[in-house]
């Protein structure tokens, strides 16, 4: 009431020029604490913001998003494989590979895989939804008439929020979508927030590959970089996709930009589904689970995930369009859709049968962070922080009436979403 009392007083002034005088009078403080908390929200680094060595010997796993988010995108957030054997040959130049022995047994690759076997059945619990986890809460139900997709979340007790999408895409089969998502080279046309990708390792036998992604993200905050394992299972037609980051301090060496992004997780199950035109297997289904933790506090990022997660995934339908058409156009796949076609056949449910199921601990880092809790973080610093963000957002990502309902929360004592 004082607030406005004061303005009513600086309007009743005689003149326009003194009205002007005193509303800027009035709004300097103002003015100044947007200018401190801009200088605070760029400058102040947070414990939980820096990325160690020790944080990087634990790394794995969320998003993009980008694709589901993918990532949700990231929302990981990845990527899948086939074709012609002869294709890429064709190719000037085909990435650095490190072969693994010909004489060795498909079993002994698999244990000196990056991914091996417990992630398949980790993958599994997730899809049968029998990995022993929280209850998933639906955040979004849409469709197109090409495509239809569901979206849950669920918070752990300690690490970042975890998604799971299923979308189901007509007009499409499983190879296809397989080849679609790992094909990093296609990728870069239809995800504008992948910057680049260049696979590190490959393996011709298992068809493991290690790839290096850097993304975009919103100006204020500096570019991620992600060293992700990766390997596919084929059971039928049914192909099991998974993607984690693992440790690689030896094979690239960490940098201060882009930031690297040592705890993510984004993997995928893709059969073949009924389609909603006309009941037949026409269509394709994809079960996303992803979660990641890209630096910036978990609830912020809820929020921004399920602000741009609908206009990440209508990205993912034209980008698979205009990739059945340039298949469709018998040009040379890449070298990662070729090597999407190195496929781990396996029999899921005798390989469920010969070993227990592997439980999240045994998959996710030992030293998982704690959520940061919003006592450890002075009101002062979140406010400004939050200034900052809602003064720099661009594309409408996150909207500055959720940035300062945030930091409201935040600054009262944080309490979870």
């Amino acid at each position: 009431m004082a607030l406005v009392a004061a303005l009513f007083e600086i309007l009743q002034r005689p003149t326009f020029g003194e009205v002007i005088l005193e509303l800027g009078m009035f709004m300097a403080p103002i003015w100044v604490a947007v200018l401190v908390g801009v200088l605070v929200g760029w400058a102040w680094k947070p414990k939980w913001a820096k990325i160690g060595p020790d944080v990087a010997a634990s790394g794995m796993l969320l998003q993009n998003l980008s694709s589901g988010l993918a990532s949700i995108s990231t929302i990981n957030p990845l990527k899948l494989q086939v074709p012609s054997c002869v294709s890429w040959i064709k190719e000037t130049q085909s990435p650095p590979s490190i072969s693994c022995s010909s004489s060795s047994s498909l079993q002994l690759e698999s244990e000196k895989s990056v991914v091996k076997d417990a992630d398949l059945l980790y993958l599994d619990g997730l899809v049968e939804k029998t990995d022993g986890g929280h209850a998933w809460i639906q955040m979004m139900d849409r469709s197109t008439p090409n495509m239809s997709y569901q979206a849950w979340r669920r918070d752990p007790e300690t690490g970042p929020p975890q998604y799971r999408s299923r979308t189901v895409y007509e007009d499409a089969t499983p190879e296809m979508l397989r080849d679609f998502f790992w094909d990093d080279e296609f990728r870069l046309k239809w995800d504008d927030m992948l910057i680049s990708a260049e696979t590190l390792e490959e393996c011709p036998t298992t068809g493991t590959m290690t790839v290096q992604w850097v993304r975009k993200f919103p100006f204020f905050c500096s570019d991620r970089e992600y060293i992700i394992g990766r390997r596919i299972w084929e059971s039928g037609r049914t192909y099991y996709c998974v993607t984690k980051g693992v440790p690689s301090s030896s094979v690239v060496p960490r940098r201060n930009k882009p930031r690297r992004v040592d705890l993510y997780y984004s993997s995928w199950c893709i059969r073949a589904a009924e389609s909603k035109r006309d009941d037949r297997m026409t269509a394709c289904e994809v079960l996303l689970f992803h979660y990641e933790d890209m630096g910036i506090p978990w609830e912020i990022a809820k929020l921004g995930v399920r602000q741009g997660m609908w206009g990440a995934v209508r990205k993912i339908d034209p980008g698979l369009r205009a990739y059945q058409k340039h298949r469709a156009s018998e040009v040379p796949i890449s070298r990662c859709a070729f090597m999407a076609q190195v496929n781990t056949k396996v029999d899921i449910e005798n390989l469920k049968s010969v070993g227990s199921r592997t439980d999240l601990s045994e998959i996710e880092p030992e030293d998982s962070p704690e959520k940061p809790a919003g006592r450890n973080i002075p009101r002062f610093l979140v406010v400004g922080g939050a200034i900052a963000l809602a003064c720099s957002l661009d594309r409408g990502l996150l909207t500055k009436a959720v940035i300062f309902g945030v930091a409201r929360r935040f600054g009262g004592i944080g309490k979870r979403l």
